[in-house]
């Protein structure tokens, strides 16, 4: 009973730690980039033990609010989109290594995606539709060049998520990136390929560039039916 009573008051003192040192950094007391305090300040002030510190900085670490290396103070991060999501990431990866984890993601990306090209059909402006024309040219031009344009695929794809000029997006668009690229990095990548994905691109912005939702949803869905069927190819139902 006593080490449960010991136990219970560590955990205890962290959650309030925690809370502490949450609260500074939402409210500005600790900022972007401040180290947090040294460990025997921390002891001394809120009258904890260095066990309890360590564990509060894991805690503050996993969600993304502080960064901790070793041998080194751990630095004040204060929590934007990407924080949020990538807090999130470790679990997702687990996921989608289970069956089917992978076409559940895709499936949601296809949800994100007709959205966006639909809504970039309605309004993107002058800027945004020269940046997806900038973007298409770099993909076309990479297609000889498989890892080029796999970067100039997900640059195109990521002028979509800039376009309704929400915040969220473009961290969502990263994420999805980021989740996926284990699988996407391992497919063959051949210059016919290549071609049919960029000619893939190119229907997507005539569409929106014709202010036709109706089509450019068509020709997203179409693209990534066809992406699907390459992925198939590579590993079987996942």
């Amino acid at each position: 009973m006593q080490n449960l009573s010991e136990a219970t008051q560590k955990k205890r003192a962290a959650d309030r730690l925690i809370r502490t040192f949450e609260q500074q950094i939402l409210d500005g007391t600790l900022k972007d980039g401040d180290p947090l305090p040294p460990e025997r300040e921390i002891v001394q002030e809120y009258g904890v033990s260095r066990t309890v510190v360590r564990e509060a900085v894991v805690a503050l670490s996993n969600k993304g609010l502080v960064e901790a290396k070793p041998r080194f103070r751990p630095v004040v991060r204060k929590p934007g989109y990407d924080t949020a999501i990538e807090t999130v990431g470790s679990v997702v990866e687990s996921l989608i290594r289970q069956s089917g984890g992978v076409r559940n993601l895709f499936d949601l990306r296809i949800m994100m995606e007709v959205a966006l090209v639909r809504e970039a059909a309605l309004s993107a402006n002058r800027d945004q539709i020269s940046q997806m024309k900038e973007a298409l040219a770099a993909n076309e031009a990479a297609i000889d060049d498989s890892e080029l344009f796999y970067e100039t695929d997900v640059d195109f794809h990521g002028v979509l998520y800039q376009i309704p000029d929400n915040a969220v997006l473009p961290s969502i668009h990263k994420a999805y990136t980021g989740w996926l690229s284990h699988h996407w990095r391992q497919m063959p990548r051949l210059p016919d390929r290549n071609r049919i994905n960029f000619e893939s691109h190119s229907r997507i912005f005539e569409a929106i560039l014709h202010r036709d939702s109706d089509e450019a949803e068509r020709a997203l869905r179409k693209h990534m039916a066809d992406a699907w069927r390459q992925v198939r190819a590579t590993f079987g139902e996942i």
